[in-house]
């Protein structure tokens, strides 16, 4: 069985997407057994809590630097004895030193196509450049923001009358879809980490990145 923390920050909904898909034993061999936010009054912890998840509040507020923050959050990761780290709308941008101890072992979901679009206000900008293509990318954490390798992608058609926050809508979805694929091939061990090299079912996964096409 593999362990999975969630780090969060606001809403949770992929978190509830996560725990829906553990719920129908699409996590195969996985099982959350922790959250863990920033803020306190995320209401993704509210959602753990009516899931009978364990969680914890751990405000980077409380620390002098970035560095102690994470090592805090490390510790509680060590203390859940914790096989995975899923990233889930977690607003914190976390250091080379903790990245570097769960390199290959944490998961971020990212509102574009990677490698274009990293950082903020991804629909915005597909919009003013005139993408005909937009989604969402399941990668690995780097240190480096949104440019681990990609694990699956889901597309979508840009539509003429499309806003920021239609986008968004439609996005969301496909996020819920997706992250929870990752997560089962992870605990599943189809999707593996050696050398610093991802592989999915054997392969290099820059030869199998899935990729789903929706309307």
């Amino acid at each position: 069985m593999k362990r999975i923390a969630v780090l969060v920050s606001g809403s949770g909904s992929n978190l509830q997407a996560l725990i829906d898909a553990e719920h129908q034993n699409q996590l195969g061999r996985g099982k959350i057994v922790g959250v863990l936010s920033n803020k306190s009054d995320a209401y993704a912890l509210t959602r753990a809590q009516q899931a009978n998840i364990d969680t914890a509040i751990i405000s980077h507020r409380d620390f002098p630097t970035r560095e102690s923050f994470d090592q805090q959050m490390h510790q509680q990761l060590l203390d859940w004895n914790v096989d995975l780290v899923v990233l889930a709308g977690f607003m914190r941008i976390l250091s080379s030193d903790f990245v570097s101890q769960w390199q290959g072992r944490m998961l971020n979901i990212h509102p574009s196509l990677l490698p274009h679009y990293k950082g903020m206000h991804t629909h915005q900008r597909v919009l003013n450049t005139g993408e005909r293509f937009h989604g969402c990318t399941v990668h690995f954490v780097t240190a480096e923001l949104d440019a681990g390798q990609a694990i699956v992608q889901a597309v979508l058609d840009v539509r003429q009358n499309d806003t920021a926050e239609t986008l968004a809508t439609r996005i969301h979805p496909l996020e819920h879809k997706i992250y929870p694929q990752a997560v089962q091939w992870f605990c599943n061990e189809d999707l593996t980490w050696h050398d610093n090299h991802a592989y999915l079912q054997n392969k290099p996964l820059q030869e199998s990145l899935k990729v789903c096409y929706f309307d």
